[in-house]
């Protein structure tokens, strides 16, 4: 039967072919979720991909054997998805693309990858600023929010920058000076919206560093500052200790984990979140700084 539909179906062809209402079938197309896109305002759906969404529903998935995570960067989930591709072998794909938070939460929307890792401003704030961040893209209803763990945001700096204060405290505007050379982050990276808020603080701006490069994840930054090329960046603590740099810490943010729900039971995702509650990720956590576990697996928040 499959044989008798074209390669790409208007949702009328969709709804016999799922055997659904058509108006259903641009709901679920409005609301991202079902495999789509809007050509001079009329809906496509690719076939292949609509069957391949069909057979990633059953069972809510939970014998796929693909994890693709994109959003923030971060160390320590690095760490645990290279342990796991390591242990997994050729039995799975297991693989994390630091592509920022605003466009790994797209490729999400858009079924390229199967979790994103967000952060977006001071903790205290997360429970209202991630869950309005979500709802801004199409899916989001079949979302939820895993807290991972909270870690400390701030300034990167090389040691000899520190140095040349001498015993005194190195203070985040000694950095705003036109000498310094920045390394900046790619737009809708969490790390730069840190960097903006806290810029506006002080009443400066972007306009007002002087930048020499940006860079698309914390550790190219973070490698930039260590090779000489730049002196100061925004980025985490555990950044700044992987490759031992100074830091000035600026805040404390919520590093959380969004998942569709129709996968969330995967075997994958789920051997993922049990990583990050082992006692030997979060010791290598405290190694590297600035990481508190207390509420790491909690959901945070999922649409109605």
């Amino acid at each position: 039967m499959s044989t008798d539909f074209p390669e790409f179906m208007n949702a009328k062809q969709v709804a016999e072919y799922l055997d659904l209402n058509e108006k259903k079938v641009y709901a679920l197309a409005n609301e991202g979720l079902l495999p789509c896109t809007k050509i001079t305002g009329k809906w496509l759906f690719p076939k292949a991909m609509l069957d391949k969404w069909l057979l990633e529903s059953c069972n809510n998935g939970v014998q796929n054997d693909r994890l693709l995570i994109a959003g923030s960067d971060d160390p320590l989930l690095q760490m645990i998805v290279g342990k796991m591709a390591n242990q997994l072998g050729s039995t799975a794909l297991v693989g994390y693309t630091s592509t920022g938070t605003r466009q790994g939460l797209a490729m999400l929307s858009k079924g390229h990858v199967d979790m994103c890792a967000i952060h977006w401003g001071n903790a205290e704030e997360s429970g209202l600023r991630h869950p309005a961040l979500l709802q801004q893209y199409p899916g989001h209803k079949n979302w939820v929010l895993i807290h991972a763990f909270e870690r400390q945001q701030g300034l990167v700096v090389n040691p000899e920058v520190a140095q040349q204060f001498g015993d005194r405290e190195l203070k985040p505007q000694d950095l705003l000076a036109s000498r310094w050379r920045w390394a900046l982050r790619q737009e809708g990276a969490g790390s730069m919206r840190a960097l903006e808020e806290w810029l506006h603080n002080h009443a400066f701006n972007l306009s007002m560093l002087t930048k020499v490069d940006t860079c698309n994840s914390e550790r190219e930054l973070a490698s930039a500052i260590a090779r000489g090329q730049a002196d100061v960046g925004c980025a985490s603590q555990s950044t700044a200790g992987e490759f031992g740099l100074g830091f000035i810490p600026l805040c404390r943010e919520a590093f959380e984990l969004v998942i569709p729900k129709n996968i969330y039971f995967r075997t994958l995702q789920q051997q993922l979140l049990q990583q990050l509650e082992e006692m030997e990720i979060q010791v290598r956590g405290e190694q590297l700084g600035g990481y508190n576990f207390q509420r790491t697996g909690k959901q945070m928040w999922s649409a109605n």
